[in-house]
């Protein structure tokens, strides 16, 4: 990177090219850019806006003996109990995964699989939400599908954010966005890179009004970008990485040995008897006595396993955390575990980048850091379009 820093620097020709760059992608992507920075500041109170402006959907009595928000942890028994409850009434039937309840006022909430969507359309998941104490169910929705009001404005935001309401042709999209971010922010240094002279230097770092709005926006732009070049570039490669991971498989792969890629199946025979979701938590929870349940995806075929998230102290990731153990449906086996806190090499280094891109590595101050952050890229889109115009009535004079 410092090669190329002193070649674009030492060739004008160079670094006008790398210019026009920076200024097509922000005049393309900016908008765009612009909009996720808007909707990530929001999600990183995903959970609790959501609780907030739902709160006769996602949020019951506690269970007896326990506080409010008091940490809680659900027990296999009482998973099955809500997973039988379910299956049992026709107006639900069999969920395809059930997300466990995180302190006590808390709900599981049941995910039925959407039906197949084209490319370009957002797809529908059913959620039924499910008060653990009492197994009486407080509501649903429709996650995924596009709404202003209380129960649809935080998953349109998320789906806005991940999607552009736009299913998997969105995801590409996003991907795209997120190559182009990363290109705009090491495009921006590059263009702001002084000569190696003190002058030179300060004059890079100089913000001051002047009696000149344009000035001002762009000593701001030039200035602020350099400090926020890395966050832009972490930001940009995780989000290509959470849609179109094969894109940046090869870097991940510098971080050194990957884990196995593909997902897992069954040892046992189809015919064998298939475990209770009861029984596969029992294996899981063997694994990590210690750690919180979050989230059991039942097998969709009789080829597939349990799939069991849980959550250890000490994970970067908060909430359902990043642990994963892959459970036989017929015998019952482990057959993968994901442990975050011993990965290493590429395994490590993706484990790491969601809790970076959201914020929650460093708590409750990175959460309300990337809330601020999420301002960013509309701030650098309104000044650098305001730099741009005046260069082009300049040019036009």
């Amino acid at each position: 990177m410092r090669n190329i820093l002193i070649y674009a620097t030492n060739f004008p020709s160079m670094k006008r090219y790398v210019r026009l760059v920076h200024l097509w992608t922000g005049l393309i992507f900016g908008t765009i850019l612009a909009l996720q920075g808007l909707t990530g500041t929001l999600l990183s109170w995903r959970h609790e806006l959501d609780r907030a402006l739902n709160p006769g959907l996602l949020h019951v009595a506690p269970p007896a003996g326990m506080q409010d928000g008091a940490p809680l942890r659900v027990s296999p028994a009482t998973a099955q109990a809500a997973f039988d409850r379910l299956a049992a009434d026709a107006r639900y039937g069999r969920p395809n995964m059930l997300m466990f309840p995180e302190r006590a006022g808390d709900v599981f909430i049941a995910w039925y699989r959407p039906a197949p969507a084209p490319t370009w359309t957002q797809g529908v998941t059913r959620q039924v939400m499910l008060d653990p104490a009492t197994l009486a169910v407080t509501g649903e929705r429709n996650w995924g599908e596009p709404g202003l009001t209380r129960a649809l404005l935080m998953p349109t935001l998320f789906h806005l954010h991940r999607y552009l309401m736009a299913g998997e042709g969105g995801k590409v999209v996003v991907a795209i966005e997120g190559v182009a971010l990363v290109l705009a922010a090491l495009s921006g240094v590059i263009v702001w890179w002084p000569r190696m002279a003190a002058a030179a230097i300060r004059h890079a770092f100089t913000v001051r009004y002047g009696g000149s709005w344009p000035r001002l926006s762009f000593q701001l732009h030039r200035t602020a970008g350099f400090f926020v070049a890395p966050l832009f570039v972490l930001s940009g490669f995780s989000g290509v990485q959470f849609n179109k991971p094969d894109w940046v498989a090869p870097v991940i792969r510098l971080a050194g040995p990957a884990a196995p890629a593909g997902k897992v199946l069954n040892r046992s025979a189809p015919a064998q008897p298939r475990v209770t979701p009861s029984a596969a938590l029992e294996r899981a929870q063997a694994q990590f006595p210690l750690a919180r349940i979050s989230r059991l995806t039942l097998p969709a075929s009789a080829k597939q396993p349990y799939e069991i998230r849980v959550r250890q102290d000490g994970e970067l990731r908060q909430g359902d955390g990043a642990t994963r153990i892959s459970v036989d449906a017929g015998d019952g086996s482990v057959l993968r575990v994901s442990d975050p806190l011993r990965a290493t090499g590429a395994e490590g280094l993706v484990s790491t980048l969601f809790p970076l891109h959201t914020g929650e590595a460093f708590g409750l101050a990175g959460r309300a850091f990337i809330s601020f952050y999420g301002l960013m890229p509309l701030a650098f889109f309104v000044t650098g379009l305001v730099v741009w115009m005046k260069f082009r009535r300049g040019k036009q004079k």
